[in-house]
């Protein structure tokens, strides 16, 4: 009967007379004047999520014979956001959320990608948004659509394993995901895909994500198919499992296909999956942290600690337990610190590539109880996870016509990569395969908790997580209750074609949860970072920074400016309960200026947030204060100048407006800055919490600071 029902639904999008002739006229236009606009005379190759180039058009057919889906749905309606109904605050204290509000996220947001589609053969694929995203020509639109379709499914996969039934905008959306799997291996479809005939691509990708989903819901979506429909779609993803791949997460994707089809009793190749298996187990470097070939950044957690864990427990406990304990136990070292890094409320940090997949960094929480794990607080993590969904589903601007935007909260292109299409954000769904857990399991069970931030982390103190292995360092704030991070950054301009390694992805001094940064201006519009007037005559900021060491609370790295190695910054980061003691050395070969910003208040009006100098012991402290936040800057040593807030434009991914506090100099030879970057939460500054620091105390060759803090602690910094 099942079937049956299929083939009539699939019959009524077959023929254009029935209705998608028009749709496809109108959207092929549009998509045309949308190429013509975006990157006229720049058709450009395909891109893999790594930024690697690879060749899209070589491995599947023409794009030119259909286009984008049909009209978005008003924007009114796209701009209601979230609610949790009837939210459980007895289970939930702090998020109201259960497993069934997740799955009534989960439908919201599929109902969005579904309002695109009228019929069984309309496709995954959305409206662009920026410039810098593909597809750039046509030979891109058909991976655009299969990453469109893949990722959804990341969402629908749960829920159609708990609901086969599920239906949204007319569509069974079981039916939907059969007749597409299906139509990859027909070649009079739309949705068709030939066989592997090139290098890697992100066909590979969207294919392995594929058999994820299946597996995860495998009575739904694979079961039902004929063994003519499943030895195609075999012959079809091992072409490109058994393929090339790239050398980081992308491991993980043939890995999948040859898993999962190893799973059905296909004949596969074991060495190579074995080899893959071993290589990224390779990448581990300790504390919970996988490198990503150079990275660090939540591709260790949504890859590598979802990917691995959940590999283990669907195929790997039976197929190679030796591995997959190897993954579990690696998994169970994030547990001390990854979950430090959100905010005491369960916000994520803006930091890294792909920040536009958001709360997908909450995959690896649910995942924990497969191992069976007993020392994990469940309650916390499913708190991280819930507040990290509705830090953007509960955010107006997070959905533009159906679909979530290419940004963090809203559109905001300096965080979006050019690998990207706007399907690419469903890379989210990942978040829901939680779901899979039984509803009597621990972590949707649990009470919701706020693990260390309750008792562990008491108000007064800073907290640091150091990771050797990584040379990240976790900072915990317990009296605003926002965490921090600073990480890797070792990347040339001049090297980095796909322009995010090098950029403010990554280049920042520190990450925090409560200031999502900046973009950098052209005109020294610098956020959490130093800027130096190069040869040029332009603002150049650091990246190529180099780690030396963390001890007794003080994180140092060197830095050298890409342009011109005369200028050496020698940095010293000291957290402190109300913000950043910074000791730095600077030395030039030729007197120029430098700046140094402090974190960005977003300004929701047209008025601008509020500022002032004021003085404090022996220095000048200048504040900003906005709608959350106070923020202060008080240079103690080397610069002559009180600091300025400054109102940047443009650059800010949650308002137009924003204030900057930052500091200037001109700068001759070698001189040291001391520098306090404070902040505040819903009060304005006293003049003692103004004055953490009591004395400080400079060598007369330089090299040596000590700094007597107001508590009479003392942190010596050695140049």
């Amino acid at each position: 009967m099942q079937t049956i029902r299929t083939a009539i639904l699939a019959l009524l999008c077959v023929s254009p007379a029935l209705g998608c002739l028009a749709h496809t006229q109108q959207s092929k236009a549009r998509f045309q004047q949308e190429i013509s606009s975006a990157n006229a005379g720049n058709p450009a190759a395909g891109l893999s999520a790594t930024g690697e180039a690879v060749a899209m058009s070589g491995d599947i057919q023409a794009a030119s014979a259909f286009s984008p889906v049909s009209a978005a749905p008003a924007s009114k309606a796209a701009r209601e956001v979230f609610k949790v109904d009837n939210p459980d605050m007895t289970l939930s204290p702090y998020t109201g959320m259960t497993r069934r509000h997740w799955i009534a996220a989960g439908e919201y947001l599929l109902k969005g990608a579904f309002s695109y589609i009228h019929c069984l053969d309309d496709q995954m694929y959305f409206p662009k948004e920026l410039e810098k995203t593909y597809p750039r020509d046509e030979g891109q639109i058909h991976v655009a659509k299969l990453e469109g379709l893949a990722r959804t499914l990341f969402i629908a996969a749960p829920l159609l394993k708990d609901n086969p039934s599920l239906t949204l905008n007319g569509i069974g959306v079981a039916d939907y995901y059969r007749h597409q799997l299906v139509n990859l291996t027909n070649p009079d479809s739309r949705s068709y895909i030939a066989h592997r005939t090139g290098g890697p691509s992100q066909t590979l990708l969207e294919l392995g994500s594929l058999c994820i989903s299946m597996k995860g819901a495998q009575s739904v979506l694979w079961d039902p198919l004929t063994k003519e429909q499943k030895d195609a779609l075999a012959s079809l993803m091992l072409s490109y499992g058994e393929g090339p791949t790239i050398g980081s997460n992308w491991m993980f994707f043939n890995v999948y296909i040859l898993s999962f089809f190893k799973d059905q009793g296909y004949k596969v190749d074991e060495g190579k999956l074995v080899g893959w298996l071993n290589k990224l187990l390779d990448r581990y470097k300790g504390e919970g942290w996988y490198n990503d070939a150079p990275a660090y950044d939540y591709y260790s957690m949504w890859a590598y600690q979802s990917y691995g864990p959940l590999w283990a427990e669907l195929f790997g406990k039976h197929q190679y337990p030796d591995i997959a304990r190897r993954f579990i136990d690696n998994e169970h070292d994030l547990v001390a610190n990854y979950p430090y890094m959100f905010a005491r409320d369960g916000r994520m940090n803006m930091w890294g590539r792909s920040i536009c997949y958001r709360f997908a960094a909450v995959t690896p929480l649910p995942l924990l109880e497969y191992a069976g794990f007993d020392d994990v607080d469940y309650g916390w993590m499913r708190h991280i996870a819930s507040a990290s969904l509705l830090q953007f589903l509960t955010n107006p601007d997070f959905l533009e016509n159906g679909i979530p935007t290419m940004g963090f909260y809203g559109p905001f292109a300096p965080a979006v990569q050019i690998y990207s299409c706007r399907g690419s954000v469903y890379w989210i769904g990942k978040a829901f395969l939680g779901l899979l857990l039984p509803a009597n399991s621990k972590y949707w069970t649990a009470t919701e908790s706020e693990g260390p931030w309750k008792n562990a982390l008491k108000a007064g103190h800073v907290y640091n997580k150091f990771q050797p292995g990584s040379t990240l360092l976790i900072t915990n704030y317990p009296n605003c209750g926002g965490s921090e991070m600073r990480s890797w950054c070792h990347e040339t301009v001049a090297g980095d074609w796909q322009k995010f390694r090098s950029s403010e992805n990554y280049n920042k001094l520190a990450y925090n949860t409560e200031f999502p940064w900046m973009a950098d201006g052209k005109n020294g519009e610098i956020s959490m970072n130093y800027g130096t007037k190069n040869k040029k005559g332009e603002w150049e900021v650091l990246r190529l920074y180099t780690f030396k060491s963390f001890e007794q609370g003080v994180y140092r790295r060197d830095a050298v400016l890409e342009t011109d190695t005369a200028v050496r910054y020698q940095l010293a980061d000291i957290p402190l309960p109300d913000g950043i003691l910074r000791v730095d050395r600077v030395s030039v070969g030729a007197p120029t200026d430098i700046t140094l910003g402090h974190y960005t208040l977003p300004q929701p009006g047209h008025d601008k947030l509020p500022a002032a100098v004021r003085t404090v012991g022996k220095h000048q402290a200048t504040t900003v204060t906005g709608t959350d936040y106070t923020l202060a800057m008080v240079p103690l040593m080397g610069w002559d100048q009180p600091a300025e807030v400054i109102y940047p434009k443009g650059l800010h991914p949650v308002s137009n407006v924003c204030a900057l506090p930052t500091l200037r100099q001109h700068v001759e030879g070698t001189r040291i800055f001391v520098t306090l970057q404070l902040w505040k939460k819903g009060a304005s500054f006293t003049d003692r919490e103004l004055q953490p620091v009591k004395a400080v105390k400079v060598s007369k060759d330089q090299r040596t600071v000590v700094v007597t803090l107001a508590t009479g602690e003392k942190k010596t910094v050695r140049f």
